[in-house]
């Protein structure tokens, strides 16, 4: 190493101490990439899960880049002391200069370290929702839901959002603490239609096709959600009945699975179609006109009151 060295300092007219530590870093660096290949071609020979793996190659990254940064420090700076003198300078000088990267890094640390959302939640942040594909050092990634598409469907475009905004924007996550999500489907009837036979058969629709629950999943669930003081007593459809300004509103709350939340509607809206053209006594509400001439009213259907 030291003949190395010494016939490569001649050769190229640099100093013995700046080759030596070029050297070392390049040896270091080859060291520390072998090594995360190998940990890598370990651990998938025996994990098969594509989301596991995922996560182990994040986690051997940044694992491998911390270390290379301290040895690599400790090589061209030599020591502690140093070390610890040029971190100093180095973070005050990023933090006047650099606000926002560094704002992302500490963002970084405390997604890491808090878990507010993880790689597959579901989640909003500000104005934007979707599917979290990606966590970086100073961003993280969604597969964006809503937008111009209904139902938490998605659009297509992939958004990267700084880090720093789990700082300034609200989050919501629709998988922490409670695996399902509560959604809710609204029939409106005239006052003259049979709402309590309406309600019957909104009632039986809505237990065909909301979320159903084992009693261990179910045990499960409670369970999950009370470590995050989330209480729910009653896991079962309901339908609940109120009077507005132009009929009765029948509104069909049930639980369903994130990604099902379109689809159950759809089946739901069928149904309901299906039974109410099949029953003579009741009838959907819509917007009316009423002229009253001579003590007679004559209704105009379909037009904006």
């Amino acid at each position: 190493m030291e003949r190395v060295t010494r016939w490569f300092s001649d050769l190229t007219g640099l100093t013995y101490e700046f080759v030596e530590h070029l050297l070392i870093t390049l040896l270091v660096l080859l060291g520390l990439w072998l090594l995360s290949r190998i940990t890598l071609s370990i651990v998938f020979r025996q994990e098969k899960d594509l989301r596991k793996r995922y996560k182990w190659r994040k986690f051997t990254n940044y694992t491998i880049t911390i270390i290379g940064i301290i040895l690599l420090v400790n090589i061209w700076l030599g020591g502690l002391r140093s070390v610890a003198t040029f971190l100093g300078l180095l973070s005050a000088g990023l933090v006047l200069a650099l606000r926002e990267p560094v704002l992302n890094m500490a963002a970084w640390v405390f997604i890491i370290w808090k878990r507010p959302f993880r790689v597959g939640d579901r989640i909003q942040v500000g104005e934007y929702a979707g599917d979290v594909i990606d966590q970086r050092l100073f961003q993280f990634t969604i597969n964006e839901i809503d937008g111009w598409v209904d139902a938490d469907q998605a659009t297509g475009r992939i958004v990267h959002i700084p880090n720093l905004k789990v700082f300034t924007e609200p989050q919501a996550n629709y998988n922490y603490g409670f695996p399902f999500i509560w959604n809710e489907v609204t029939v409106r009837i005239t006052f003259e239609s049979n709402w309590q036979r309406a309600k019957a058969i909104l009632t039986e629709i809505v237990q065909r096709h909301c979320e159903s629950l084992s009693d261990t999943a179910l045990n499960q669930v409670k369970k999950q959600s009370q470590q995050h003081l989330i209480f729910y007593e009653n896991f079962n459809p309901h339908v609940y009945t109120d009077v507005l300004e132009n009929g009765i509103r029948l509104t069909m709350r049930y639980m369903c699975s994130i990604m099902r939340r379109r689809k159950s509607e759809e089946a739901i809206w069928e149904d309901v179609l299906k039974a109410f053209a099949t029953t003579s006594d009741i009838q959907f509400a819509y917007p009316t006109t009423r002229f009253y001439t001579a003590g007679e009213s004559h209704t105009s259907p379909g037009t904006a009151p």
